[in-house]
């Protein structure tokens, strides 16, 4: 059941790492979520996502640390652990530092390669994010200036990173099977993925029309919204002074539960009915945040869209966890959707054990 008590602008509005962050506050990750959310201490909300948890009960895992090789992260096929097991707070500290709303992405993933020390884990680290990174665009993403924005989730996500010893995904991510007791309570309360101003500044840009003129902005179809904390960051996004207001849609069937929601006026209505009624999406940008591998739905999602722009935030490796469960998003489009062509792939924040990706695909002219 979501919190009745909750208002998202008022959260937006007053947040502070020194005053919700437990890397800043001097409070716990429980603590910090109660009073952030207006949790009362006797609330015991299960959290389900992967296994079941409380509050109560993450803080305790927490506390336990390494315990039960809860920060076994770094590891090959078989689960043997790499030497060294865990990597440094400089390391970590650096690869969080890749989402800095100031910095040119490509930039400091160059930079974050060229300063990897050879044979440790961020080598290792950054030469996968190099690597999975794919861009034929012109402006899509931001250049560096320096800029300030307010994202709850990004502010937690690099806490949870310090905490859990978390420095980046790497080839063997694929094969982890941990998780940990943080993931569902940022599940519920943010949803499964990250967006970055980088993230954000790309659907932005997208959703701009070619002759602002004399056309209206392209809708972005939020699709499987969930409790809509990317609807409601991209509504917050701070536009560039030639962008026009965002027209989003946060589109979502409510079958999934979420402790908490981020927008009050989520179109509740499956994918494909939607897109069906209205023209197939076309003159929109098709949005499908961590899209579910089970259920047959990304598929005909993606089928049915007759826009010219998507944007898929996901899974970059072959895990199954989202989209499709024997193969990545990208692969899957150049074989199934021949008119569309990929031209981003950028890493997004992985939660720990995760390999996550913003994947942008436009249709080829003709």
């Amino acid at each position: 059941m979501a919190l009745r008590n909750f208002g998202p602008d008022a959260l937006l509005g007053e947040w502070t790492d020194e005053k919700y962050n437990p890397k800043h506050n001097g409070k716990s990750f429980e603590e910090s979520i109660r009073a952030a959310f207006n949790i009362p201490k006797s609330d015991n909300y299960v959290y389900r996502a992967q296994g079941e948890t409380t509050l109560a009960i993450t803080q305790r895992a927490i506390d336990g640390k390494r315990v039960h090789g809860m920060h076994d992260w770094y590891h090959d096929e078989n689960r043997e652990l790499s030497d060294p097991a865990h990597p440094s707070p400089d390391e970590i500290s650096a690869y969080a530092s890749l989402f800095s709303p100031a910095v040119s992405l490509p930039k400091t993933l160059n930079a974050f390669k060229a300063s990897s020390k050879p044979r440790t884990i961020r080598a290792h680290i950054s030469n996968h994010l190099q690597g999975r990174f794919h861009n034929t665009t012109t402006g899509l993403i931001p250049a560096k200036k320096d800029r300030f924005h307010i994202n709850p989730y990004l502010s937690l996500w690099t806490y949870s990173c310090d905490e859990l010893e978390w420095a980046g995904p790497w080839p063997n991510t694929v094969h982890t099977k941990i998780a940990h007791h943080i993931l569902p309570v940022f599940y519920h309360h943010f949803g499964c993925i990250v967006p970055t101003y980088a993230a954000l500044h790309v659907v932005a840009k997208l959703a701009q029309p070619a002759k602002p003129s004399k056309e209206n902005v392209r809708p972005v179809l939020d699709i499987g919204s969930g409790n809509g904390y990317w609807s409601f960051m991209l509504r917050s996004f701070p536009l560039l002074e030639n962008m026009k207001t965002l027209d989003v849609r946060p589109i979502d069937n409510g079958l999934s539960e979420y402790r908490v929601s981020w927008v009050a006026d989520t179109i509740r209505e499956d994918g494909i009915s939607y897109l069906n009624n209205h023209d197939g999406g076309k003159g929109c940008v098709l949005l499908l945040v961590y899209p579910q591998a089970t259920g047959n739905f990304t598929g005909p999602v993606l089928k049915a869209f007759k826009g010219d722009s998507i944007v898929v935030a996901g899974t970059q490796n072959g895990n199954g966890f989202t989209a499709f469960r024997d193969e990545v998003v990208d692969e899957w489009v150049e074989r199934e959707l021949k008119e569309f062509e990929l031209t981003l792939r950028m890493p997004l924040p992985s939660f720990a054990g995760k390999d996550e990706a913003l994947f942008v695909f436009q249709r080829k002219a003709k």
